[in-house]
């Protein structure tokens, strides 16, 4: 369920740190999450995240709320992973969070995103080139427009529509080979 009245830029207050705390309430797990999915690394998506809202307040007075607040987040988001992971992204995969350390207390984030990591249908998409597991995440887990999606990822919207089937057309294929 989304947040009531969060997606427009008027709900939020106009000092940027009274609007930072609302954001980081309203939409810090989707950028954690989404940092997560870029880098497959916890405390590197953790570092992203924090980067992502030191972002949003020190550019706060410039957002005009030309689009959603969580369009502009997202945007903000694929940006700095896109920064931070650059060649690496197009050729590692998330790590496996069986293999951190033993002995430490997991978050609800943490086993969350461990069973996301188990899904079966998350193990196809991770097998897809990547700008299909963007499209197909910012798509179906993040429930952003193609027109957001094109926002995010700065991509005419035509390419994200052309993604987004080819990149269903691949997963059925690869879902299909395995029964």
């Amino acid at each position: 369920m989304k947040p009531a009245g969060l997606k427009s830029h008027e709900n939020f207050r106009k000092d940027p740190a009274q609007a930072l705390e609302q954001l980081m309430e309203a939409f810090g797990s989707v950028v954690m999450r989404t940092a997560y999915f870029y880098t497959g690394d916890r405390h590197l998506a953790e570092d992203i995240s924090q980067e992502v809202f030191l972002r949003a307040y020190r550019n706060w007075s410039l957002f005009r709320g030309d689009s959603a607040v969580k369009t502009w987040l997202t945007t903000i988001t694929v940006n700095v992973c896109r920064d931070k992971m650059g060649v690496r992204m197009f050729t590692e995969q998330p790590t496996d969070l069986s293999h951190m350390e033993l002995g430490r207390t997991i978050s609800v984030e943490d086993q969350v995103l461990e069973q996301l990591k188990k899904s079966e249908v998350l193990q196809h998409v991770l097998c897809l080139p990547l700008p299909y597991q963007e499209v197909l995440y910012l798509y179906y887990y993040l429930e952003l427009s193609t027109k957001e999606i094109a926002v995010a990822t700065q991509s005419p919207e035509g390419t994200v529509r052309g993604r987004l089937h080819r990149a269903r057309e691949a997963l059925a294929r690869r879902m299909d080979k395995e029964e």
